[in-house]
């Protein structure tokens, strides 16, 4: 399926110098940010309380952020989690303090903002049990203000396994990758993609380094889905410059390239458009919950694209690439009684 149809190559390689120098230029920004600023990690990474309280009306962010704040616990967040009525509150840890009585000190002045007192009361869980937990009762009041729904610890220890749990699986991807593509193509076009792939994923490190986004789990699974995305994006285009080793004999290295990237044109569209409508909902009404793994998938598809077209293409390029490493040698190239050899199919 096509919208359009290009009937003159566009000469991409052209430029590629010039475009290169911009994605080095972007890729010593996105490093030197990273090591000067660092990433903003989540509470799953350093450590920290999570509650999650519920309103009986659209819960007053202002208030409950203000509440936690009083406490000086350092850098907090406070954001819907789900619906409106919803709060999800994220605590740092701090030090000589346990973590369950900091989280009780966030929920009694969470609890006395809005004008009621904690007290322990007794629920039935759904499976029949019967539990004992903080509540927040106003005088004469029948509802709760607010109501605690549930409490949850992440050690130091924990956020440093998950940490090198996620770099791990961010390694393992990138050898498989290379792995894949030098079994399938060239190793040429191995090094062209992880080349790629590596720009992409530390460009986006880059922008949350900068803006200082909260790097989370989200975050780590949205990055691996980019490395995925981009590389699928990279496939194509190099199963095209293979088709184009094949049926133009006398073209080029940059003219098989530029030939097989303006075939995709249209592909890319479809698929990319499509990708990024669904991914640009998800960051505009998805809420605090979806806005920083949309946003890391918004800029990773965004620079998916480039990548796969400037870099990694651009890579294999200058690596050498050329119609023998591709297409297996049949004879028939030289044979002067062929009238196809030499010439464009």
């Amino acid at each position: 399926m096509e919208f359009f149809r290009i009937q003159r190559d566009i000469p991409f390689m052209r430029h590629a110098l010039v475009l290169n120098a911009i994605s080095v230029t972007a890729f010593v920004l996105a490093v030197f940010f990273l090591a000067t600023r660092g990433l903003h990690l989540s509470v799953e990474f350093t450590g920290g309380s999570v509650l999650e309280v519920q309103y009986p009306q659209a819960a007053p962010l202002e208030r409950t952020r203000e509440a936690v704040e009083r406490l000086d616990l350092g850098e907090v967040q406070v954001q819907n989690f789900g619906s409106s009525r919803d709060v999800l509150i994220r605590l740092p840890v701090r030090g000589g303090e346990k973590q369950d009585a900091l989280a009780a000190r966030a929920f009694d002045e969470i609890c006395r903002a809005e004008g009621g007192t904690v007290a322990q009361k007794a629920y039935v869980t759904e499976q029949g049990e019967a539990v004992s937990r903080a509540a927040c009762e106003v005088a004469g009041g029948a509802t709760e203000p607010v109501r605690l729904m549930r409490t949850e610890f992440v050690g130091p220890s924990v956020g440093a396994e998950l940490a090198r749990d996620g770099a791990i699986a961010l390694a393992f991807t990138i050898v498989g990758i290379m792995i894949y593509l030098a079994l399938r193509f060239e190793w040429k076009f191995s090094v062209a993609a992880i080349v790629a792939n590596l720009h992409d994923v530390v460009i986006i490190l880059g922008f949350f380094a900068f803006f200082q986004w909260e790097f989370s789990l989200a975050v780590l699974a949205a990055v691996l889905a980019v490395l995925g995305y981009s590389v699928n994006e990279s496939v194509v285009i190099f199963d095209r410059i293979r088709e184009s080793f094949r049926r133009y004999r006398k073209m080029t290295t940059p003219q098989v390239i530029d030939n097989a990237i303006t075939r995709t044109i249209s592909r890319t569209v479809i698929t990319h458009g499509s990708t990024q409508i669904m991914v640009l909902s998800m960051l505009i009404f998805g809420g605090p919950t979806l806005h920083h793994f949309a946003l890391a998938l918004t800029i990773g598809i965004l620079f998916g694209i480039y990548s796969s077209v400037f870099v990694a293409a651009a890579v294999a390029m200058w690596l050498g690439v050329k119609r023998e490493d591709l297409v297996k040698p049949t004879g028939r190239e030289n044979d002067p009684n062929d009238p196809n050899a030499g010439a464009v199919v």
